[in-house]
């Protein structure tokens, strides 16, 4: 675990407090948080549908919507490390490597944001190209990746500096933050698109500096605090050693992610193959579907956290309870959720577009998927909490077969016999059973979970 010398803080709820109550105070917030980070582009394709029209949602949402959450989403594995280590270190009272990491996580987080602006507007449009997104939505689908990319330096370091305070049991500060620029996100788009006329750029630029301002909120809590994890420019740093740790621990992480996202791509390809009546459905379907995502996602980030700080404490039977209690808060959760998006979710489609066509088309889309999220429950908790010890590795392999060789396959070979999106969709429930399984073989007796533990985990 931990080899340097440990310095006595104050109690600690995550590992001294009761587990059930614990994993809903820090529920909730990550949950709200991630539900006002989804109102960004949320917002974006509600306000250019309403006002532009089925193009622009299907510009915004579409193609270049799916590799802004590619992108987006690598890097928020990648800072997976970092929130492990931070949380282990916290965990285990060893203030200076808590330090550390903040610095180097910060600094790298920086590099890679300039990075990414400058790569997203050279090649949005070779990228789009090769998404064979439809022609009539090119132009304005290149025009939002292009501006959107400017944001991904602000988007980035809110999404670490979010994680730092997550990884030391603060949930709360980060959501207030989303909620602030959330609103103003929205009222940015308002003006831009509707008064001022400037289209899905004015969207775009919309969410830039929405998330630059919240970049430099979650900065300024972060230098404001008295407790070890302060953030002082002075003390920007490379650590090597803490550098090399947190990529061998979070590019896994961001490499599921990207299979994910890859595999997400892939399913737009065939969508956009199809009609773009099927590609704005699926848009839509999309940004009603992310209420399932954001509770099974604030579940894993949750487990994530306590099994870290547990580990780091040496506390292997809370690892255990916590598990199997956010085990059966999720599945509980997804029951609900399957049941609310089968019933209302049809009724949320003629907010975003009231083309008869795509409403009629969305609707048979959230009846079919819906009823199969419980199968993915387990996937993110064991996911979850395999990441908070540092067990990256052999789960992204899992996915990378389970996730993405198998709908890469699906569509290579099986969707030319019958070009349908029922045959798209069928390749979600599958290789979420087939992921699942995987997990649950390797988890229960292969995992160092199981090596710790009794084997008794999911009892």
């Amino acid at each position: 675990m931990i080899s340097e010398k440990n310095t006595k803080i104050e109690y600690n709820p995550i590992t001294d407090g009761v587990i059930w109550k614990e994993i809903l105070v820090y529920f909730f917030p990550i949950l709200f948080g991630t539900f006002f980070q989804q109102l960004y582009n949320t917002v974006d394709a509600l306000i250019v549908g309403r006002f532009i029209g089925k193009e622009a949602i299907a510009a915004v949402a579409g193609s270049a919507g799916m590799v802004v959450l590619l992108v987006v989403g690598f890097f928020g594995g990648l800072s997976t490390g970092a929130t492990v280590l931070v949380s282990q270190y916290y965990g285990a009272l060893n203030k200076e490597k808590v330090s550390k990491t903040i610095h180097t996580v910060i600094l790298f987080c920086f590099l890679c944001g300039i990075a990414l602006s400058i790569a997203g507007w050279i090649l949005a449009p070779s990228i789009l190209i090769w998404m064979k997104t439809p022609e009539d939505t090119m132009e304005m689908s290149i025009t939002y990746l292009r501006v959107y990319s400017c944001g991904f330096f602000g988007n980035l370091v809110f999404n670490i500096g979010s994680g730092i305070l997550r990884a030391v049991g603060d949930s709360k500060r980060p959501t207030r933050y989303l909620m602030i620029s959330c609103i103003l996100n929205t009222v940015f788009d308002i003006l831009f698109v509707i008064p001022f006329q400037m289209g899905v750029f004015g969207a775009a630029a919309a969410t830039v500096l929405a998330q630059m301002i919240s970049a430099c909120l979650v900065l300024h809590v972060l230098h404001d605090t008295t407790d070890c994890y302060r953030f002082e420019w002075k003390n920007l740093s490379m650590d090597s050693g803490i550098l090399t740790d947190m990529i061998r621990i979070g590019l896994p992480a961001g490499l599921i992610s990207v299979m994910y996202g890859f595999s997400n791509t892939i399913i737009q390809v065939g969508f956009n193959g199809i009609s773009t009546d099927a590609v704005a459905a699926w848009a839509v379907y999309y940004k009603v579907d992310t209420v399932y995502w954001m509770g099974i996602n604030a579940f894993g980030a949750t487990i994530t956290t306590f099994v870290g700080q547990n580990f780091g404490a040496g506390k292997m039977k809370r690892i255990y309870k916590s598990i199997r209690t956010t085990q059966l808060m999720s599945l509980g959760f997804s029951i609900i959720c399957s049941f609310c998006i089968y019933v209302l979710g049809p009724w949320c489609i003629p907010f975003f577009v009231d083309d008869p066509a795509v409403i009629a088309v969305g609707t048979d889309m959230m009846h079919y998927l819906c009823v199969f999220y419980i199968i993915y429950t387990s996937i993110e908790v064991l996911s979850g909490a395999l990441r908070g010890i540092g067990d990256t590795v052999i789960p992204m392999i899992i996915c990378a077969l389970g996730i993405c060789a198998l709908r890469s396959a699906w569509i290579i070979w099986v969707l030319p016999l019958r070009h349908d999106m029922y045959t798209l969709m069928f390749s979600y429930p599958l290789s979420w059973g087939i992921t699942l399984a995987a997990f649950l073989i390797y988890f229960v007796f292969f995992s160092k979970l199981k090596l710790f533990g009794s084997g008794r985990i999911l009892r």
